[in-house]
């Protein structure tokens, strides 16, 4: 056991070669990287997968032992100050290291610095550590959903991202400093004892500790997109769809989630001279201090909503070959219907995480939203009633997009047009079956009916 844990430290750099290779080569042998992508793609799910099989391995002994703290470096400033690196595995670290792992595998398949990032915030010992990785998975996040740079909508989407959180990273950076003003220490195994003891001998002044508990919790407001920091999520789909799949189910939206949840013996003392509610169903359960309900709701809605993300690429990509590459066109639900004759195990996995989001039993989500909706009825009825009543406008626009999107019949046929695609048509490449092989090149679409067809008419 010993040595496992002495080695962990390898989780967040081992994904780290492949990527770095992969930009060097761009820059230097640009033609030949591109020829050997196949190859560069098996040993990124190869080292992702040591990584989760590792991280598996470290939860399996978690089970029956305490949490561990592995002194790697120090940075001796002066003789009053030295701040140490190192790495903290305990419950947590193990459940956020696996839903990363295991989630970027997927998608890693169906499509890594990003990973990196992730993996050694989560498993940080300290606010200074968890302050650097923070910024770097802002950073990709922010030159992933600008992939396509030459688009001015995806060009706006990323620095809408960035602005939008560099005021949350703000907050959280006097947050830290703030803390570390009244307890002189960023490591964890010391911070929450010092300030036990400073609150119970009341030698802390509770204005201030309330101020910098509402800083921290502004870093986690803007990564996990709550009110009224959230604006920045929606364009977030600009980016490719493995993208996508990663920020909105097991990276940077779950950051957020993953501070409040570590930082919790400050935010339940900080917090407890405030007023302030929570916002989202994770957000609401670790504000009445339901930590495994957030956790457990974190876990089995980043599954569900990968699913659902990875669905919608596949719905897309097969939209283009109707369409042509328009994202205007491709991504239009008025212009679908009736896909699932053509997309079968793309429809079915759609209706599964549909299924799942919703709160439909036995699936996934069911058990968590129980879970949490069951304490906020126990913690206030008002919190309870405001959860019953999002979770059904989830189900309710879960449902609208599916019978947009699957149900009813295709709004598009085929007219005189000379599109630029030079393939044969399929009706999916990756996730359904193959349909029929149109040669005819000259393709185009129009709606059935009136071409000023609303969003609400094609329902």
């Amino acid at each position: 056991m010993e040595q496992t844990y002495q080695y962990a430290w390898i989780i967040p750099f081992l994904p780290l070669p492949v990527p770095m290779l992969i930009g060097l080569g761009h820059l230097l042998f640009p033609t030949a990287t591109k020829s050997l992508r196949r190859m560069w793609a098996f040993q990124s799910v190869l080292l992702l997968s040591i990584v989760m099989i590792f991280s598996l391995n470290l939860s399996i002994q978690q089970i029956n032992s305490s949490s561990v703290y592995q002194y790697v470096w120090s940075w001796i400033i002066n003789n009053d100050f030295s701040l140490e690196f190192g790495y903290l595995i305990d419950p947590l670290t193990s459940i956020m290291s696996i839903l990363i792992t295991t989630v970027g595998i997927m998608v890693l398949i169906y499509s890594d610095n990003y990973i990196t990032s992730m993996l050694g915030l989560v498993t940080s010992s300290n606010l200074i550590q968890i302050y650097i990785f923070w910024e770097l998975v802002g950073m990709c996040s922010y030159l992933l959903i600008g992939f396509w740079f030459t688009r001015p909508v995806a060009a706006k989407a990323c620095q809408k991202a960035f602005v939008t959180n560099r005021v949350g990273d703000f907050g959280l950076l006097l947050g830290i400093l703030g803390f570390y003003w009244i307890m002189g220490s960023f490591e964890f195994r010391d911070l929450f004892q010092i300030f036990n003891n400073l609150i119970s001998n009341n030698e802390v002044n509770s204005v201030f500790v309330t101020l910098c508990v509402v800083l921290l919790f502004a870093g986690a407001i803007a990564k996990s997109a709550q009110f009224p920091l959230h604006v920045w999520l929606p364009d977030a789909m600009e980016g490719p769809t493995p993208i996508s799949a990663l920020i909105h189910a097991a990276t940077m939206v779950a950051v957020g989630i993953f501070l409040v949840a570590r930082l919790m013996p400050l935010f339940i003392r900080g917090f407890a001279y405030s007023t302030m509610s929570q916002l989202g169903y994770m957000m609401l359960a670790l504000g009445m201090g339901s930590y495994r309900s957030a956790l457990f709701h974190l876990i089995t809605h980043a599954y569900s909503k990968a699913l659902l993300l990875l669905g919608s690429g596949s719905v897309i990509h097969s939209m283009e070959t109707l369409v042509g590459y328009c994202p205007k066109k491709s991504q239009n639900m008025v212009l679908m219907g009736g896909l699932k004759k053509h997309v079968p195990i793309t429809k079915n996995s759609f209706l599964l995480g549909r299924l799942s989001l919703c709160g439909i039993p036995p699936l996934a989500c069911f058990w968590s939203k129980d879970e949490i909706l069951n304490n906020s009825w126990l913690y206030s009825p008002i919190f309870a009633i405001i959860a019953w009543s999002t979770a059904g406008f989830t189900a309710f626009y879960m449902c609208w997009i599916y019978l947009l999107t699957f149900e009813g019949h295709l709004n598009v046929h085929f007219q005189n047009y000379s599109g630029k695609r030079n393939t044969p048509l399929y009706s999916i490449s990756l996730w359904g079956k193959e349909g029929s092989k149109i040669s005819n090149k000259n393709l185009n679409f129009c709606l059935k009916s009136d071409p000023n067809l609303s969003f609400y008419s094609a329902f």
